[in-house]
């Protein structure tokens, strides 16, 4: 969903938001509007990689560990995007996590690990990735 607020001379980029069920079907929500945005903005291959990757990664951590499957729960997704940049926010109800504590996933003892590389992956491949305080919100960054 697209919001046109009027800006008064002031030079912003298109928001969007998605109200998202916490269920692992609902990221195809999720990928529909990453794809429009692509299109409209003509991301590069590259950045759009990292955005479909990233805010899948985010939006699963979200509805697994953050509001841990429970329908009554949502997750909200905004973007903001112009033509040089996206940012993304994804929240969820949960109680967050303490993302300063998480354990090395390029560690020896972790490589044959099956969970674990979530929040590695998003710092890798966002230009930016900033948590709140609670950790049950993340901004991602990505120049386009």
């Amino acid at each position: 969903m697209q919001n046109n607020i009027p800006t008064n001379g002031v030079d912003t980029g298109e928001l969007y938001t998605l109200q998202l069920p916490s269920s692992y079907d609902s990221i195809t929500l999720l990928e529909n509007l990453i794809e429009e945005i692509a299109d409209k903005f003509k991301v590069s291959e590259d950045a759009f990689a990292n955005m479909m990757t990233c805010l899948n990664e985010a939006a699963i951590n979200a509805i697994v560990h953050g509001n841990k499957l429970d329908p009554d729960k949502k997750v909200i997704v905004n973007a903001d995007v112009d033509a040089k940049r996206a940012i993304w926010t994804i929240t969820d109800e949960g109680e967050g996590f303490d993302f300063n504590n998480l354990p090395d996933p390029t560690a020896e003892e972790n490589l044959e690990k099956l969970t674990g590389r979530g929040v590695f992956i998003l710092k890798h491949l966002a230009d930016q990735c900033i948590f709140n305080s609670s950790g049950n919100e993340v901004e991602l960054h990505f120049k386009l």
